[in-house]
């Protein structure tokens, strides 16, 4: 199993038992039993836990030896934690430790049977999985002999035990957190797009943290908000990214009369012929765009509505716009409901009726007289994005699917084949009687099968013509066979069964997190032999601890998505803000590596933050420029850089100087009351010609770096010193000089509100402080 599997495993132990009773797997009888032997004197012991189970069992056996794995006849079997109704970890633990416990005292000969298996020996289905020189085998080997001897075992545990309680360190012991103010702003910058308001600054000082619940519950109500989510989400789905025009979506054999309806829209009243065909271009383009948000929108809606969040696959309804509803060929059925029916980004929810083929021959089976709606699952979008093939045969579908709604990469269940040919030669069907190819297509297959009736491969609604596929696991989930009667509702089926598993929950926590921190979860250790395995797989641990509670509070309140956000923000992982002394223990780096938020702003990002500040967007991170900067187009490129190449720091260059030059002028142009950036300074007031002066400046750089950086600087601290610095010697270079222009450059005072002299270069001198800042960490990361 992969550390991605792995990790959702795990996820589910605390909250299994809440979503999921009555599921647990059944086992063969003989195992049962719990085993009573030396193994099972104490509670589950460090060395299993932390050395047998968490480098070898985990790792090695549970890809097998589980109910539905390869080895679930044989009497090693092992409980995925994914399908158990364990109410803990520890009762996991402890069935599995039994299992090994049993399996290690049985001896062939004078050796442990588990020892001979491993190696290959015997008949072990699985071959030689450890040699007998890894530290794998060497685990396996102590624990052995540890099982033999029960009273070398009860004292090797109380001292493991003494150790740790005498060396355990506090996760976040020395760990600095944000300051509430500028957690306050790292949260309306990233969902809002703005800065905190006064009144918002003023209960986050009297209250604390006490007051950030009910501000959360304010910044997400703003429409600003939904359009982070709408984002943020998308770069989960991509839903953005699909082939073809946005009308594509809809298959000529169900809508060729309706989804190109804007090539035959009355536009006399746009005037003569090229202003008809300008506005027929933009019809066209507005309806591309408003069909292409449809599932973001969807998301909006749930979210904004405090609907369960399990609706993105159980909702049985779309969201349609007055332009998408004419694609559809419903808009005159519903064109009442809109509250502008001119309007091409006005959204409803919209249940549509079946399908009817052009030819009849692709009528949608229904028995409700309605499409079968699940939530994204069925939106016409995602099936064009994620199309198929003859060869593919919906694998695509069933391998996102896992990875969108359960957070599971199926690819990385087993081992790659490492001679595929010789396997290909072996076997009539290798995807279902290879053992290497079964292990991930046993999952795999029988979801692809409950995407069939969506066959056509430019992904949309179509049945294969001679029924599914005989050489692939029918269709189903997880070991449950669709019901016939079910199969004209089959992405429905899938939906209700998705919303209620645990995985479920744990997923959609990790997607809120990587909108909030730009970073995915961390993933179990692999690599045994790391001399940092150990604090990897703490820091692991903890990061999982997190999210599996905010995953069972999520559950408990009805799937409202707004608590993940809440619950996210106020937890340690992402209030960290560094650490209070430099940590000399690599062991200790390790385990920290990956809390707090340290990542670089996206191109949209650095657009809201410059509005944010300056009044206005830079307007230039978009189109090509923004794929340079890291950006995605949801097709090609689906994951955001989040390290700077030389030319992100080439363009955080232009922006700095261009930002500056275009604000510093005209800020000073404006009057002092309306001003975002020098509310209380003139640029009459000089460096070292007064204390008062030289007191002005500061505190007109503590508002800069407050503004700019977030930052809440005294006027005496070195941060402002070295700006302040920096300030005096633009103007002392500039008075040394003879013939500067006594205004700001040309280029600088486009649109000033009124004119603003620059004798002294003082102006020019702020311009440069404003770039500076402009480039720092502070402005570019959060």
């Amino acid at each position: 199993m992969s550390s991605r599997a792995r990790l959702n495993a795990i996820s589910v132990f605390l909250f299994a038992a809440v979503l999921l009773p009555g599921r647990v797997p059944a086992q063969p009888a003989e195992d049962t039993k719990a085993y009573t032997g030396a193994g099972c004197a104490a509670p589950v012991d460090g060395y299993f836990e932390n050395e047998v189970w968490a480098k070898v069992g985990a790792q090695t056996c549970l890809e097998c030896h589980k109910a539905g794995g390869d080895a679930e006849d044989s009497k090693f079997v092992l409980k995925d934690p994914v399908k158990t109704q364990a109410a803990s970890r520890g009762e996991t633990l402890r069935y599995n430790r039994d299992q090994f416990a049993k399996m290690a005292i049985v001896k062939d000969g004078d050796q442990s049977r588990m020892l001979l298996k491993v190696v290959g020996k015997l008949k072990h289905g699985g071959k030689g999985v450890l040699k007998p020189d890894s530290t794998g085998y060497r685990i396996l080997a102590e624990y052995v002999r540890r099982t033999a001897d029960p009273a070398a075992m009860a004292r090797a545990t109380a001292e493991r035990a003494a150790i740790v309680d005498r060396d355990a360190t506090p996760f976040f012991d020395g760990v600095i957190m944000l300051d509430d103010r500028k957690l306050l702003r790292r949260v309306t910058l990233s969902l809002a797009g703005r800065l905190p308001t006064e009144t918002e600054l003023a209960a986050i000082t009297k209250d604390g943290r006490k007051a950030l619940p009910a501000l959360l519950d304010a910044v997400m109500n703003e429409d600003a908000f939904y359009a982070r989510l709408r984002e943020g989400f998308n770069d989960v789905f991509l839903t953005v990214g699909y082939d073809g025009g946005a009308e594509l979506a809809l298959s000529y054999e169900h809508f060729s009369k309706s989804r190109l309806w804007y090539q035959k829209y009355d536009l006399s009243a746009a005037g003569d012929a090229k202003a008809q065909t300008q506005a027929r271009y933009k019809l066209a383009a507005d309806y591309r765009e408003a069909m292409f948000g449809e599932p973001m929108k969807l998301i909006e809606h749930i979210v904004r509505n405090d609907r369960p969040f399990t609706e993105i696959v159980t909702a049985d309804y779309i969201m349609v716009t007055p332009y998408t509803a004419r694609g559809y060929g419903v808009f005159d059925d519903i064109k009442s409901r809109f509250k502008n029916p001119d309007d091409p980004f006005e959204y409803i929810p919209l249940k549509l009726k079946q399908l009817v083929a052009r030819t009849r021959d692709d009528d949608q089976d229904s028995a409700t007289g309605f499409y079968p709606h699940a939530g994204i699952l069925s939106t016409f979008q995602y099936l064009k994005r994620y199309p198929t093939t003859e060869t593919n045969r919906n694998r695509l579908r069933a391998r996102m699917y896992y990875q969108h709604f359960l957070g599971v990469d199926v690819l990385e269940l087993a081992a790659r084949v490492s001679d595929a040919a010789a396997v290909t030669a072996k076997f009539e069907v290798p995807t279902m009687q290879a053992s290497e190819c079964a292990v991930c297509h046993r999952t795999l297959d029988p979801v692809a099968g409950l995407f069939q009736d969506y066959w056509k491969f430019e992904g949309v609604y179509g049945k294969r013509k001679g029924g599914w596929f005989k050489d692939m696991f029918g269709p189903g989930f997880e070991g449950e066979d669709l019901p016939t009667a079910d199969r004209w509702r089959a992405l429905q089926w899938l939906g209700e069964r998705t919303a209620k598993d645990p995985r479920f929950a744990v997923a959609m926590v990790e997607h809120v997190q990587y909108i909030l921190t730009g970073r995915r979860p961390l993933l179990a250790p692999k690599d045994i032999d790391d001399p940092m395995f150990a604090a990897r797989r703490r820091a692991y641990t903890e990061q999982r601890r997190q999210i599996e509670a905010i995953a069972v509070r999520f559950a408990r309140g009805n799937f409202n998505l707004k608590n993940v956000f809440k619950d996210l923000i106020e937890s340690e992982f992402y209030r960290a803000d560094g650490v209070a002394t430099v940590l000399a223990n690599p062991q200790r780096r390790a385990e920290l590596d990956d809390v707090g938020v340290c990542r670089m702003l996206a191109p949209e990002q650095i657009e809201r933050k410059v509005k944010a500040i300056f009044g206005r967007p830079w307007g230039r991170l978009n189109d090509q420029l923004a794929m340079l900067y890291g950006g995605i187009d949801s097709k090609e490129v689906t994951e955001r850089a989040t390290d700077p190449s030389g030319a992100m720091g080439a363009i955080q260059r232009i922006l700095a100087n261009d930002v500056a030059c275009k604000q510093v002028a005209l800020d000073f142009s404006r009057d002092p009351q309306d001003r975002r950036l020098f509310p209380k300074i003139e640029p009459d007031v000089v460096p070292g010609s007064s204390a008062e002066a030289d007191a002005k400046i500061r505190q007109a750089i503590v508002y800069l770096h407050q503004q700019i950086l977030g930052r809440f600087d005294a006027a005496d601290s070195p941060e402002v010193d070295r700006t302040y610095q920096l300030f005096a010697g633009v103007v002392t270079d500039a008075a040394e000089r003879k013939g500067i222009e006594k205004q700001e450059t040309y280029s600088c005072r486009q649109n000033l509100e009124k004119p603003v002299p620059d004798p002294k270069y003082t102006v020019r001198a702020w311009r440069t402080v404003v770039t500076y800042l402009l480039r720092q960490h502070e402005f570019l990361y959060e």
